[in-house]
């Protein structure tokens, strides 16, 4: 059975046109539904939003049954990443670009809190990645992605290489721009642009994905969610990042080792049962399916 939901928290990227607006839109709707609207304090702004979010988005689900999200896919990263170990479910309303975590447009606000309400919200349990940054054999920092983590070169031109292990055993030393280990929920981001698989976000498994390679013959691998990936880093006197997410940066240096995981049943989404997988990729991905009639009878 589905816990009642009376206290909802809503969340607006205060970036996107039209925000405030969308938060009154719904808290009306919550209230005229008999529900509690708790409203964010302190995020009014885009630095505010960035940069101190995490904690107050985190306190608000904490306090509430369900987080309405308005914003694009950058949004929901955001919070997903906030609420990392959180079990309070994230209905997205897309206000952005492509909308791949989101369950429905701002237009179909009032239809997608209906059918939450009448108990016919599908829960969507996602895994986060888990990175810890190893520097002469101490751990220095690590870093959580619920789309993708990224290791990649600065400014220069230059490529990097890297040395990648799955399981303890060697997967192959790569030359190249960057590398990408993706989650399914990140597998229509930068894995796909760069070459990578789209994978349903029910399997279990990650997908490497070398950016620009050398070597032609290096392609996207996918292995197991259970494996341990390390990417021991060759380069010498190159820039180098890792990313999360797109969103969160840290610097590395020559001879650092990142060891990565996945830590399962981190992040819950609601969906609508006339929003599943394939449906959204056709939509987003603009398939329109084979431009080749059937032939009539003879």
């Amino acid at each position: 059975m589905q816990q009642e939901m009376t206290q909802i928290g809503l969340i607006a990227n205060p970036e996107k046109a039209g925000w405030q607006e969308a938060l009154e839109e719904a808290q009306r709707l919550i209230q005229q539904s008999g529900r509690e609207a708790i409203l964010p304090e302190g995020m009014h702004s885009p630095e505010t939003f960035r940069d101190e979010g995490e904690a107050l988005i985190r306190g608000m689900a904490e306090n509430s049954d369900l987080l309405v999200v308005f914003g694009g896919d950058g949004t929901m990263l955001h919070v997903a990443r906030s609420l990392e170990g959180c079990p309070t479910p994230i209905l997205g309303i897309n206000t952005g670009g492509l909308g791949f975590l989101t369950a429905a447009p701002y237009a179909a606000l009032a239809e997608a809190l209906q059918t939450i309400w009448q108990g016919h919200g599908l829960r969507d349990v996602r895994p986060s990645i888990h990175a810890t940054l190893y520097r002469e054999e101490a751990i220095t920092q690590e870093l959580s992605a619920i789309n993708d983590l990224v290791i990649s070169r600065g400014g220069a031109s230059r490529m990097i290489e890297l040395e990648v292990k799955v399981d303890g055993q060697l997967l192959t030393q790569y030359r190249c721009d960057g590398f990408i280990i993706s989650s399914p929920t990140g597998s229509t981001a930068y894995s796909l642009s760069a070459g990578g698989a789209i994978v349903c976000p029910s399997a279990s498994v990650f997908t490497l994905t070398p950016i620009c390679p050398h070597t032609l013959s290096n392609r996207s691998v996918i292995v197991d969610m259970s494996s341990v990936i390390e990417v021991s880093l060759l380069s010498d006197d190159v820039e180098m990042y890792l990313t999360a997410d797109g969103q969160k940066q840290i610097t590395l240096t020559p001879r650092d080792r990142i060891q990565i995981l996945a830590r399962q049943g981190q992040v819950t989404f609601l969906n609508l049962p006339d929003n599943p997988f394939f449906s959204i990729l056709r939509q987003k991905m603009r398939w329109s399916g084979s431009s080749v009639s059937p032939s009539a009878p003879s």
